[in-house]
C-alpha cells in the first residue's frame, strides 16, 4: 500500500460524524387529547463535544409543520412561539427541551399519537448535522416543570387546541 492509501485510509477512519457529539436522553412525545391536532416532543440533548452547537430544525413526517418552540409570558397568558434561531447546545452540556419551555412542536398531526406508538424524527444541528431518532409516545407521563399554575395557554392557532386552561396541580 502506497504511503497517499495509508493516510487516506487513517483520514478516514479517524473522521468521526459530528453527531456522535449529541446524545438523546429521555425522549418522548405526547399530545394533549386522542383527537388533538398537534403534539410535542420532549427531551434532553447532551453534547459531549469540545464546541458548542446549536439544534436548528426538526422534521417528521408525523405532521405538517414541525417547528422548534418555546413559551413566553404576555401578562396571565403563556404564548407559545417559534425560535427560528433554534437552541443552543453548549459543549458539555445538556439543553433540556421541556413541558412548559423549550420544545418540537408537531403542528397539524398526520395521524394521532396513542400512547406507545413511535415517532420517527430528525434532528438538523448547525454542526453535527442531521440524527434521526425515534421517539416514544407517552402519554402518562406528567413532568411539567415551569411554575406555569393555572395560566391560560396560547397555542395560536393550532387546530383547536387554542387558549387551553393548564393546571399543573395547583389550586388558585
Amino acid at each position: 500500500m502506497n504511503r497517499f492509501a495509508i493516510m487516506a485510509a487513517a483520514a478516514a477512519f479517524f473522521a468521526l460524524p459530528a453527531a456522535a457529539d449529541i446524545t438523546i436522553n429521555g425522549a418522548y412525545a405526547r399530545v394533549a387529547s386522542p383527537m388533538a391536532q398537534s403534539g410535542a416532543a420532549f427531551m434532553g440533548i447532551q453534547n459531549t463535544g469540545a464546541e458548542d452547537d446549536r439544534l436548528l430544525s426538526a422534521r417528521s413526517d408525523v405532521a405538517q409543520r414541525v417547528e422548534l418552540h418555546t413559551h413566553i409570558a404576555d401578562g396571565d397568558v403563556m404564548r407559545m412561539v417559534e425560535v427560528e434561531e433554534g437552541f443552543e447546545i453548549p459543549a458539555g452540556e445538556t439543553h433540556m427541551l421541556e413541558r412548559g419551555g423549550h420544545h418540537v412542536m408537531f403542528m397539524g398531526l398526520n395521524r394521532r399519537l396513542a400512547h406507545g406508538d413511535e415517532v420517527a424524527v430528525t434532528l438538523v444541528f448547525e454542526k453535527a448535522g442531521e440524527l434521526d431518532v425515534i421517539i416514544p409516545v407517552d402519554l402518562k407521563r406528567n413532568d411539567v416543570t415551569g411554575e406555569m399554575g393555572g395560566m391560560k395557554m396560547d397555542h395560536g392557532n393550532m387546530g383547536g387546541d387554542a387558549a387551553m386552561k393548564m393546571n399543573h396541580g395547583h389550586n388558585h
